[in-house]
């Protein structure tokens, strides 16, 4: 997914020149260099041969197979990658492998052994690629796999790197992940060239006032970049959910629990906060703001998007920094407020929401929407993950970016534990039963769709004239699941 998040979460994202570039600035516009596509996370490409016309004629071009350990999310949850004639992709191992786009040959692969839940992923920027296992940075020559760097982030309360990085101006933007008892997660920029921290930003801005119980923060998803070099971010929750007999409702938490749940800009160069907003205060039900913020312009207006497991999607603007409007999607039920002590059913619920990132095209937001709710109560926190995955459904929807007003929406068998992916005219959604669709986005009608020989746990890229998608999640209704990355292109 992208993956679903983190159990652990759950249960309590050269030369000087080519490393200034970034992953926004110095790539061809058919590539795909980072998770999102860009530094910006509007995961959309015009400068490719897939649309409305072409969508219709894909077949399979290659297949990849995956023999990585299978976690509970998958064998792969990141987002291939693209450069030239070269796919890059990291499994649930955190492995590396470059493959050749026209054939799906292996040109080289760099093996780890650090189970990673993700999603975790990679960027590549020069003649460098980034990535980290879950516990640690790293630098490999995109030619050869060769490591060059690696820096060690996590520890005693910083527990987990489960991100794609993102690179700008010579600095590699990557993030920890705090979990209870004390964790509190850290936002860092490192030097591109040598690994070197530049600076670190705690995302929880006064300590625990319960270490002992609590924890959180941290960045799930790639953060974006804007032109100024600023840094966009959504942060994670505060951990656990729902409450105890002596702490109920998230007592434990004392307060907000900033920058919990927030939108949180940063300049690029120093780490220095600049603004931000929090979405919701004191969350005691897993509401993440985590998927990564889209930085567009809309009528002449620099706008950021951002959304989470609440379900609710917002825009502001970049410059006043107010809000635009709110929109709520998918279904809501028991949301907001405290929760009551007997156990009731929440709307969404842990795995539900908007899990997994957007995409931005042509005036409109792309939303892909998990419907899957859980049962919850002020005095508990065990009993959220009583629904599996699999019982989930799914909505898609396209706003419009300047009013939040519906344009269309259509409905999905599976939850959509994957982005939305423009391709000029038309949107991909994968789903978690390992259904493949593009619908166009003027209308919503559908072009096309197939059926991955596994679940899918990851979102795809768009290249000059390909489609890749992973296959890589254990679904209960697909009896001998092939783990794969599977590439299509349109046939004659």
């Amino acid at each position: 997914m992208a993956a679903i998040p983190r159990l652990r979460a759950l249960a309590l994202a050269l030369s000087f020149a080519g490393l200034a570039a970034g992953c926004g600035g110095g790539a061809a516009r058919h590539d795909w260099p980072s998770a999102n596509g860009s530094a910006a996370s509007q995961r959309s490409v015009t400068a490719t041969t897939l649309d409305v016309r072409t969508i219709p004629r894909l077949t399979v071009r290659w297949r990849f197979r995956l023999h990585a350990s299978v976690t509970d999310f998958g064998a792969i949850t990141s987002n291939p990658i693209i450069r030239g004639n070269t796919v890059y992709l990291q499994d649930s191992t955190s492995s590396v492998y470059a493959l050749d786009v026209r054939s799906g040959a292996l040109l080289w692969k760099h093996r780890f052994d650090a189970p990673n839940d993700g999603p975790n992923g990679l960027a590549i920027s020069g003649s460098r690629l980034y990535g980290a296992t879950d516990t640690t940075a790293f630098a490999l020559d995109a030619a050869t796999g060769h490591g060059l760097w690696s820096r060690r982030l996590a520890s005693q309360f910083e527990q987990f790197v489960g991100i794609a990085p993102i690179v700008d101006r010579g600095r590699v933007y990557v993030s920890t992940q705090g979990f209870a008892p004390g964790g509190r997660g850290v936002l860092y920029a490192l030097s591109a060239a040598t690994g070197m921290i530049v600076w670190r930003f705690q995302t929880i801005k006064e300590p625990w006032p319960h270490p002992a119980i609590t924890g959180g923060g941290g960045v799930w998803y790639p953060v974006s970049v804007d032109e100024h070099g600023n840094v966009y971010a959504g942060i994670a929750n505060p951990d656990p959910w729902g409450g105890s007999k002596e702490f109920p409702n998230g007592s434990w938490l004392g307060g907000p629990a900033l920058y919990t749940d927030s939108l949180v800009v940063l300049a690029g160069a120093t780490g220095t906060l600049l603004w931000y907003d929090q979405v919701t205060p004191h969350d005691i039900r897993d509401y993440d703001f985590q998927v990564s913020p889209v930085l567009a312009s809309v009528g002449g207006r620099r706008v950021v998007f951002g959304a989470g497991k609440g379900g609710r999607v917002v825009a502001w603007d970049r410059t006043t920094h107010a809000r635009l409007w709110t929109r709520a999607v998918g279904t809501h039920l028991h949301d907001l407020g405290p929760l009551p002590t007997e156990t009731t059913l929440v709307c969404p619920g842990l795995l539900g929401g908007v899990l997994t990132p957007m995409a931005y095209a042509g005036g409109r937001l792309f939303v892909p929407v998990v419907e899957l709710c859980a049962h919850e109560s002020a005095v508990t926190s065990t009993n959220a993950f009583a629904r599996p995955p699999a019982e989930g459904k799914g909505t898609v929807y396209a706003l419009d970016a300047a009013t939040g007003k519906t344009a269309w929406q259509r409905h999905l068998g599976s939850a959509p534990f994957s982005c939305a992916t423009v391709a000029r005219d038309a949107v991909f959604v994968p789903t978690y039963d390992g259904r493949v669709t593009a619908f166009a986005t003027d209308d919503g009608r559908t072009l096309w769709h197939t059926q991955l020989p596994a679940g899918n746990n990851s979102c795809p890229a768009v290249g000059k004239d390909v489609l890749i998608v992973a296959a890589g999640a254990k679904h209960p209704d697909i009896a001998h699941p092939v783990t794969e990355v599977v590439a299509y292109s349109p046939g004659r």
